[in-house]
């Protein structure tokens, strides 16, 4: 497994079943649970691991996931060289055949960047190498960039030769996505999976519960659990800037780059974390209302979104909640 490429360690959550830290948020349920197994391992950069009763016969579903992340690797990361979107970005051709696997999440990430205003751009590639996040340091973005590119019939294609596709912002979702499958097609039916601390839960816990979540709290220097998240066949995906963010003087450098300024997003929002049933929509989305900043709970609100704001306030924070987030609730 590769472990540098694709670095789609954006979102930051710390899952209160199956991982550190989960005796001291919820001891009395944790002592009290039925144990579980865990399947763990890298990919993209990060940590990725599946949580199941322990009456689960894993044998040879270790070896699945990992097959399964080393191919979506090779198609999406723009890290490797021999990447399907890393050679269609230095290939400088304006169409290439691809699967209809990449042409399908491609497809969706264009369909969010229309129906975000464009706060979704999978053409800011080069913007990102341009502060410091990203690979992909040749190319141009032009206003609106996601406009002159097109996904489909196995088949991507852009109308300007110089545009890049960074599908960061959405494939990590995809991937998690593709974990739950493979593991449905296993016979699992309960189940939490993490991908960079993204999540997705499907059935229930041993205990007999829900599957629960703990947001992480957003301040770089905090620690601690800012919101506690029941996933009942959901999945959670959250964007922020404490991760993969700088200080320089007051301001804060995140990695999630406004299309329209060309910059690194200023705003008070510290994170968002979106629920949906899809990973990839939520991955996709968590991104796009990062961007907006303060009008991102707006946005969320005209798009039906389930989703949690965090905003910077002072020494502490804000909440504000879109959608139906208090039926997740902890």
């Amino acid at each position: 497994m590769r472990l540098r490429h694709l670095r789609l360690n954006r979102r930051r959550f710390v899952a209160l079943t199956g991982a550190s830290g989960a005796a001291a948020l919820m001891p009395a349920v944790t002592r009290a649970a039925p144990p579980t197994v865990s399947l763990n391992g890298r990919a993209f950069g990060t940590d990725w691991f599946v949580s199941l009763p322990s009456s689960t016969d894993t044998a040879g579903l270790q070896a699945l996931v990992e097959t399964l992340l080393e191919e979506l690797d090779l198609a999406f990361s723009p890290w490797r060289t021999n990447a399907v979107l890393a050679r269609f970005n230095a290939g400088g051709k304006r169409e290439m055949a691809v699967t209809a696997e990449i042409a399908d999440v491609t497809a969706s990430a264009l369909s969010i960047a229309r129906d975000s205003d464009g706060h979704f751009d999978p053409t800011v590639g080069p913007l990102v190498a341009r502060w410091g996040f990203g690979p992909i340091t040749s190319g141009a973005t032009p206003a609106r960039g996601w406009q002159t590119l097109g996904a489909g019939n196995g088949h991507l294609a852009r109308s300007e030769p110089s545009v890049t596709v960074d599908l960061c912002g959405i494939a990590k979702g995809h991937a998690l996505d593709r974990i739950v499958g493979l593991l449905h097609d296993a016979g699992c039916d309960d189940f939490l999976v993490s991908l960079g601390g993204e999540l997705a839960a499907r059935g229930r816990h041993p205990a007999g519960r829900s599957w629960a979540v703990g947001v992480e709290d957003p301040r770089p220097l905090a620690t601690g659990i800012a919101a506690v998240l029941r996933l009942e066949g959901f999945a959670v995906a959250t964007s922020g800037d404490r991760a993969n963010g700088y200080d320089i003087g007051s301001r804060r450098y995140s990695h999630i780059i406004d299309p329209v300024t060309h910059e690194p997003v200023e705003s008070s929002l510290a994170s968002v974390s979106v629920l949906m049933r899809s990973a990839r929509e939520a991955d996709g989305w968590a991104t796009a209302l990062m961007a907006a900043g303060i009008a991102g709970p707006e946005l969320a609100r005209r798009r039906g979104i389930t989703a949690l704001f965090l905003f910077r306030a002072g020494d502490g924070l804000r909440e504000v909640a879109t959608g139906d987030l208090e039926r997740f609730r902890g």
